[in-house]
């Protein structure tokens, strides 16, 4: 199938000022020439890499589709290493549906989701782990998250995987060299000579997997709900917190019924704000659902802002929303980092926000405190925004810690990536502990081959037909 000529429109659904056709394969030209009529007449084949001017025309009706640019690349200097040629139409969907069904009636076949950038994998244009981050890349919420894709693409973390693939090959050459080749009076390898040599490759591991919960956390970002009684202003601080006027507030209790989620960008952070219906005992069957929801919003929460109302005494049916939140896991001592998902979602953090700081106080934040000890109390006010910029960064602070990141920063951010390092972490472990033990080195090669082969998953080089599918079917078609 990878000799096949594919085509796909690679601009997104809907309706724009240009559209743009990619077609990928040996007979692209072929593919594309018999549609595309040229000004004044010309056949020949355009300079590779200039756009030329033309129209799409059906050979058989003669009928004009549209006027476009055209570009005719050569291999191997094209995405795909193979020859391609872009159409550049207009975008309406229609006629863009249109002249692919004559790409396709040309003998050309409709690529499958992520084809044209496994083809540059299967071509060595991209290793596996660069491919994964074109899909980072498209799909970025912020613009940290854009520069962490951005260097994966540039390989930045394929040649950090590749430097312990290199230090661990080193250390098998010496072992295997001594027991395929005893005639040679090759010497034997010390312990005292191999065990730094496969510390210095678990260490370069360990220093990326470090860094895997802040990248998970550019990627894919913090759910966050707003959680508390009814009217406490849960609606208001989304609002305040996205600037715009995202969700109705009125005075009446009860005006969520359903829970609200948009996205911030919090210090590069997409942070995802679920805004739910107040948490409260209620006879009526729409507000049950809203209230359901609600709790269903918490469990799935990475985090929790946790509303209270200043003017207010504090109520009855606060103390038993914290007691729902206790019972969930949520209540992490202030000064730990989040994220950690490897604790069964246990002690995730809770922010208590005291509402309301421009009316009259009445409820003692030693009140809250007590109940939530440790965890930051940030005092709000929606109406005038006092308070906001401190509850920002003591979301920061619990989500990121003190880390920065930096133009030159590498971060791990794919889960099957940190996995796959965990793993190759734990033979390289075991391969010190045979070490220690003074077991034969046959022993010691085994775990050092499978980390050697984990690591290759990563970037391609061992990795599997299904784990290719399963990649590249998450892709969009015609990227």
């Amino acid at each position: 199938m990878q000799n096949d000529t594919i085509a796909a429109i690679a601009t997104p659904p809907g309706a724009g000022g240009i559209g743009v056709i990619r077609v990928s394969g040996d007979d692209a030209f072929s593919t594309v020439l018999p549609i595309f009529r040229q000004r004044g007449g010309y056949s020949a084949l355009p300079p590779s890499h200039m756009l030329t001017y033309g129209h799409i025309v059906d050979p058989v009706t003669q009928e004009v589709l549209d006027e476009v640019l055209t570009a005719f690349m050569r291999t191997p200097h094209t995405y795909t290493r193979e020859n391609v040629v872009e159409i550049q139409g207009h975008g309406g969907p229609l006629v863009l549906q249109r002249i692919l069904r004559l790409v396709l009636a040309q003998g050309a076949r409709m690529a499958h989701p992520g084809e044209f950038t496994l083809r540059a994998y299967l071509n060595g244009r991209l290793d596996l782990a660069q491919a994964e981050a074109v899909m980072d890349l498209i799909s970025a919420q912020t613009e940290a998250g854009q520069r962490l894709a951005m260097q994966q693409l540039r390989g930045r973390v394929s040649t950090q995987i590749q430097e312990a693939r290199h230090a661990i090959l080193g250390v098998l050459a010496r072992i295997e060299a001594s027991i395929d080749f005893p005639e040679e009076d090759v010497p034997t390898p010390q312990p005292d000579t191999l065990g730094p040599l496969i510390v210095m490759a678990q260490r370069q591991l360990h220093a990326l997997l470090s860094g895997f919960d802040q990248g998970r956390l550019y990627r894919q970002g913090l759910r966050t709900a707003i959680i508390g009684r009814p009217n406490v202003g849960k609606s208001s601080l989304l609002n305040a917190l996205l600037r715009s006027e995202r969700a109705i507030v009125t005075p009446i209790a009860g005006t969520t019924r359903d829970t609200v989620e948009e996205v911030a960008n919090l210090h590069g952070m997409p942070l995802h704000l679920i805004d739910t219906a107040g948490i409260t005992p209620t006879s009526d069957p729409i507000e049950q659902i809203g209230v359901q929801r609600s709790r269903a919003a918490a469990e799935s929460a990475d985090m929790v802002l946790l509303v209270f109302d200043g003017s207010q005494d504090l109520a009855e049916q606060d103390r038993r929303v914290s007691q729902e939140l206790r019972a969930m896991g949520f209540g992490r001592e202030g000064n730990e980092q989040a994220s950690n998902h490897e604790t069964n979602r246990r002690d995730r953090p809770v922010i208590t926000v005291v509402n309301k700081s421009d009316c009259t106080q009445r409820l003692q934040n030693a009140e809250v405190q007590s109940m939530w000890p440790g965890a930051p109390l940030v005092t709000t006010s929606t109406l005038t925004g006092a308070g906001l910029a401190e509850l920002e960064e003591a979301i920061a602070q619990l989500a990121l810690g003190d880390s920065t990141l930096t133009g030159q920063s590498v971060l791990i951010t794919n889960a099957r990536h940190q996995e796959a390092l965990r793993r190759a972490t734990e033979h390289l472990e075991a391969s010190l502990t045979t070490l220690a033990e003074g077991l034969p080195l046959d022993f010691i090669s085994i775990d050092l081959h499978a980390a050697y082969t984990i690591l290759g998953e990563i970037t391609g080089e061992t990795a599997s037909e299904d784990l290719l599918e399963r990649i590249f079917s998450e892709f969009c078609i015609g990227k």
